[in-house]
């Protein structure tokens, strides 16, 4: 065994945030670090991840995911190095994906952690383009949205890790048309110029449904939802007959202290012959190794591009939160602690 730190910081939520998280919600605290039990690894996080759904967990409600508990350690998803090993399998040195990040040094059970090359790609990437994030985006074109070549697609929250991705698995599988929402003039350019997309606007210029309009002459066939709101609505109005909806998100109205209204046209559901269809990456987890096979190859052949944004420190661990949901990111937005 290598000598451990004495301790760890991590970040507990301390009060559940009424609207948008405020910083005495959350608290980084000390604690000490012992040796893991058996059956447990002992990880440095190098890289952790921040993500809308995290929002949700902050609330006291019922959902497919447990709520984060106050006064206890939030978690995600974190990838890092084995310092001390009581687990077979693996060895100081490895380096793990796991699930307990917002902190310095993670107690993993070992059946919880998964290893990875960083021969052959970033750490970071196992927590974005090669993870959860990927692999959302992948399920939900291609599983859940039902795409086939040929479709014209709508993205909102284009830039983001997940739809960043959706739109260029789109492109890469002969999409006839691929068109982002972004909140920034930056990041509209981003997503025609590097991304590959067709057209791209910012949702702040007007509103949506006239802008997708003129973006999407001849209307859409899949919509890929990050947002929610009045780009559900507009998305709506621009489905062609039998089109499909993935709804993965919905950050418009997470910081909403009250019920947002649903989309005023949802009667046109009915003679469209739409299908909604909500996403949770869980339920695909068979798809994953076709999956790596496919993005890794997309990344090595420069099909696939990706941006990172990274936040420096643990202790900026809540201001990258927040800043996440305040769109400030492109692309994955990971806190990194290897300084």
């Amino acid at each position: 065994m290598s000598v451990l730190p004495a301790s760890s910081r991590e970040w507990h939520l301390v009060a559940r945030p009424h609207g948008w998280p405020k910083a005495e919600d959350f608290a980084l605290r000390e604690v000490p670090v012992t040796e893991p039990a058996e059956g447990r690894i002992l990880v440095r996080n190098l890289h952790f991840s921040v993500d809308p759904y995290m929002r949700g967990r902050m609330n006291d409600v019922k959902s497919y995911i447990p709520p984060f508990k106050l006064d206890h350690p939030m978690d995600g998803g974190a990838v890092g190095e084995v310092i001390a090993s009581n687990a077979e399998g693996f060895a100081v040195g490895d380096h793990v994906l796991h699930g307990l990040g917002w902190r310095e040094y993670a107690d993993v059970p070992a059946k919880q952690a998964t290893k990875v090359d960083a021969s052959l790609a970033p750490l970071s990437a196992y927590l974005g383009v090669l993870g959860m994030t990927g692999l959302t985006a992948y399920a939900g074109l291609f599983e859940v949205a039902s795409f086939k070549e040929g479709d014209a697609v709508f993205v909102s929250g284009a830039a983001g890790a997940v739809g960043s991705q959706v739109g260029q698995m789109a492109r890469i599988k002969g999409a006839s048309r691929v068109i982002g929402s972004a909140g920034s003039d930056e990041k509209v350019k981003l997503l025609v110029e590097e991304y590959g997309f067709d057209a791209a606007f910012n949702y702040k210029n007007g509103p949506v449904r006239e802008q997708l309009t003129e973006a999407a002459p001849d209307g859409i066939d899949v919509y890929f939802d990050n947002v929610g709101g009045d780009h559900l609505e507009a998305a709506i109005s621009s489905l062609n007959v039998h089109g499909r909806a993935t709804i993965c998100g919905m950050i418009a109205g997470y910081n909403d202290t009250e019920p947002s209204p649903g989309p005023r046209n949802m009667a046109m559901i009915i003679g469209k012959r739409l299908r909604l269809q909500g996403v949770l990456v869980g339920d695909h987890a068979a798809l994953q190794p076709q999956f790596v096979q496919d993005v890794a190859g997309w990344i090595a052949s420069g099909e696939l591009k990706y941006n990172e944004t990274v936040v420096d420190g643990i202790e900026n661990g809540f201001d990258a939160f927040l800043g996440l949901l305040r769109g400030e990111n492109t692309g994955k937005m990971i806190v990194s602690l290897t300084r």
